[in-house]
């Protein structure tokens, strides 16, 4: 039987709590129907998609789970289970549109604000960087964000350390262009360090989070056309980002994450011509979890590393249809040089 449970208000003001938020978007997409029932919610990657602690999340999932929308089962977590059915648990990796927070373009943004700039600001100049030289004016990026110079002068310098973006003697902060050249010499070097990066992190992967990596790649090839911009984000974090993440050599990580901005290319590629994932890119991502899931590291490495060379050869190719393309309307703090 159902409890019933006041709602808390969500209003623009955001004076609700973040456990309230957050269970206020969940209890909506369970309601409509958006959210799927049976799909298992983890602590853990809900506080991951609403970039947060864990503790408003299980706050949260208490509140759901006191009004009947959710159930325990014999497993960690919750089942999402609005009607009390005997389902069976559906542990995937959990997404947005997974959960039906997809669509809702209202869902209130619950990152401190220095991360939204920052995201914002990367975003755009991840963007602009293929198509040519630009300038960006710290001013008038804190005008247009409606922060303070320091909150985006904290974003640049991030991006700098990403080598998204440079800064000149005169103060001139500076961005792209990222040539042919530049795509080329980065993936040689992530060809290089990310094999041996991985050979150092793949003890550390479970099979839980391998699983779901590869029930990932499995829906894509099942229906490629239909990948969404965050089905190809979620496809690169998984094997360049979540599969190195326990890399305990600073200085190698801090290089190999500086060499992935080529990688802004295939979403650009995504949103500019509505194309979905090649089958090649699934297969080679699928080979390298297989091999993990087997326990044999020197394979997912050799893998990984033919298809970084086969992602370049792509990626050269992708850059020149964006290079004919239209540029995309600038902000106001950006001015292209070339």
């Amino acid at each position: 039987m159902r409890v019933e449970v006041d709602e808390p208000t969500v209003d623009d003001s955001r004076s609700a709590p973040r456990y309230g938020l957050i269970r206020s978007a969940l209890r909506d997409a369970i309601l409509q129907g958006r959210a799927e029932p049976g799909l298992v919610l983890v602590e853990g990657p809900l506080a991951q998609l609403f970039a947060t602690s864990r503790v408003p999340v299980r706050q949260a999932l208490t509140l759901l789970f006191e009004e009947g929308l959710i159930s325990r089962f014999e497993g960690r977590g919750y089942l999402i289970n609005p009607e009390g059915l005997d389902l069976a648990p559906q542990r995937v990796t959990l997404t947005r549109q997974l959960l039906g927070l997809e669509p809702e373009e209202e869902l209130i943004d619950l990152r401190p604000l220095g991360e939204r700039v920052y995201d914002e600001i990367t975003a755009c100049v991840s963007t602009v960087m293929v198509f040519g030289h630009y300038r960006l004016d710290e001013q008038r990026a804190a005008e247009h964000l409606g922060v303070s110079r320091s909150v985006v002068r904290e974003a640049l310098m991030r991006l700098r350390d990403r080598g998204l973006v440079e800064k000149e003697p005169y103060a001139q902060w500076l961005a792209g262009p990222l040539t042919a050249r530049e795509v080329s010499e980065d993936y040689e070097l992530r060809a290089l360090l990310e094999p041996q990066a991985l050979q150092q992190t793949a003890a550390s992967l479970s099979r839980e989070a391998l699983l779901a990596m590869l029930e990932h790649i499995a829906r894509l090839q099942h229906d490629p056309d239909s990948a969404s911009r965050a089905d190809i984000d979620q496809l690169e974090n998984d094997l360049h980002n979540r599969c190195l993440a326990g890399l305990r050599n600073r200085k190698m990580a801090t290089l190999i994450r500086q060499c992935q901005s080529p990688m802004n290319i295939s979403r650009i590629f995504h949103d500019a011509l509505h194309m979905g994932i090649d089958q090649a890119t699934l297969v080679e991502h699928r080979l390298v979890i297989e091999s993990l899931l087997h326990g044999n590291a020197d394979s997912a490495a050799l893998s990984l590393r033919d298809h970084l060379l086969r992602a370049r050869d792509r990626t050269l190719q992708r850059l020149k249809v964006l290079s004919v393309l239209p540029e995309p309307q600038l902000p106001p703090y950006l001015t292209r040089l070339s």
